[in-house]
């Protein structure tokens, strides 16, 4: 609300009316401005926030009809109440009105019929002032809006991408630093599952019924991966590859593999109950290797994958080929980073396909207990 009184500009030749309008406007709460002629009047609106003209129609100089046209002309003032104040008849008051001013008081002027006419004008003035401010107020609310829906829709669109490969949670997480992301070397450990007897599977059977079993597999690994706070990597059709302890490191990651695929393992097995009966011969492996990976995005704009570059991945990849049917293979070091709380058994030193050195390896028979996420 606009508490500031209502400035009026009068502008009239004969200081005595000048004197005049004071008298009449002042102790009623207006403020009052005096200009002798129609070059000082414009001067004055150019700095001076004014609520209504009072303007006489006979000057020397620049007349009222002129004045006027000015006052309309500039994008400032084309709103500006103007009142005429002439002892002009008829015609000159048509020219006044077509010149563009508001109204008219004839002189001599009634003073009751001047204070009602100055009222009105006032107020649609400042109704106007209050229409332009909170339009410029709208723009800037709008503009702002813009700029925060602009910046929700970008992070939603990277946590949506982040949701790809990562739980909800983790998710936020990575979304909260994005730096996460960038390129950086850490210890991790990789879980390869692989869907045995899929190819086969795929080859003899109709695509809608591929497509529903991938899905059932699908949601049972991805409820899992989630629930243990694991990274999705990628699906390769009848292959998963799933890591822990990046971008956002976690606690026990060889213990949560590990438990991420024995509860797979065991729902799996379940399906595979299913399946059989409908005659698809399908069974499950798992291989578990833990070292040091460089991990990062991949990819190019519109669209990234979060991957693990590094021997570990492929030893776990490594590990699952050569697991037998429902049987999880790990390394030596994930034996040794799960301690006394994992029943396994030796397989041997192998040389896995693509490595120089052997490895030894051993299947995990259970865990003494469950994880908490």
């Amino acid at each position: 609300m606009n508490d500031r009184p209502v400035t009026i500009l009068a502008v009239d030749d004969e200081p005595a009316n000048l004197r005049l309008l004071d008298a009449v406007l002042t102790p009623r709460g207006y403020q009052l401005v005096t200009a002798s002629d129609g070059r000082d009047a414009l001067d004055l609106l150019v700095d001076l926030d004014v609520d209504l003209v009072l303007l006489d129609l006979k000057m020397p100089g620049l007349n009222g009809h002129e004045v006027c046209r000015r006052i309309r002309s500039d994008d400032r003032t084309a709103f500006l109440p103007v009142v005429m104040i002439t002892a002009s008849g008829p015609e000159e008051k048509l020219t006044a009105v077509e010149s563009g001013a508001d109204d008219f008081v004839t002189k001599p002027f009634d003073r009751a019929e001047l204070l009602a006419r100055v009222a009105s004008l006032a107020r649609l003035k400042r109704y106007h002032d209050t229409i332009e401010r909170q339009a410029a107020e709208l723009a800037r609310w709008n503009t702002e809006l813009e700029k925060r829906v602009a910046a929700g829709v970008d992070e939603l669109e990277r946590t949506n991408r982040l949701r790809h490969f990562l739980g909800a949670q983790l998710a936020d997480v990575v979304v909260a630093d994005d730096a996460l992301l960038d390129s950086h070397r850490r210890e991790i450990v990789v879980v390869f599952f692989d869907f045995h007897g899929f190819t086969s599977f795929a080859e003899t059977s109709e695509p809608e019924e591929v497509m529903g079993v991938l899905r059932e597999y699908h949601q049972v690994v991805g409820e899992h991966v989630v629930a243990l706070g694991g990274t999705l990597e990628r699906f390769t059709g009848d292959g998963v590859m799933v890591f822990f302890n990046d971008p956002v490191p976690c606690d026990d990651p060889a213990r949560r593999a590990v438990q991420l695929a024995l509860d797979v393992d065991r729902d799996v097995s379940r399906l595979a109950n299913g399946w059989r009966r409908m005659g698809h011969a399908l069974t499950h492996r798992a291989g578990i290797s833990m070292g040091y990976a460089t991990l990062g995005r991949i990819g190019f704009p519109g669209r990234f994958d979060y991957a693990a570059i590094g021997s570990v991945t492929n030893l776990a990849a490594r590990l699952c080929t050569d697991a037998g049917d429902w049987e999880i293979r790990v390394s030596d070091r994930v034996l040794a980073a799960l301690g006394d709380a994992v029943e396994a058994e030796l397989v041997g030193d192998v040389q896995p396909r693509g490595f120089a050195r052997t490895v030894r390896v051993h299947t995990i028979r259970s865990l003494d207990d469950e994880v908490t996420t």
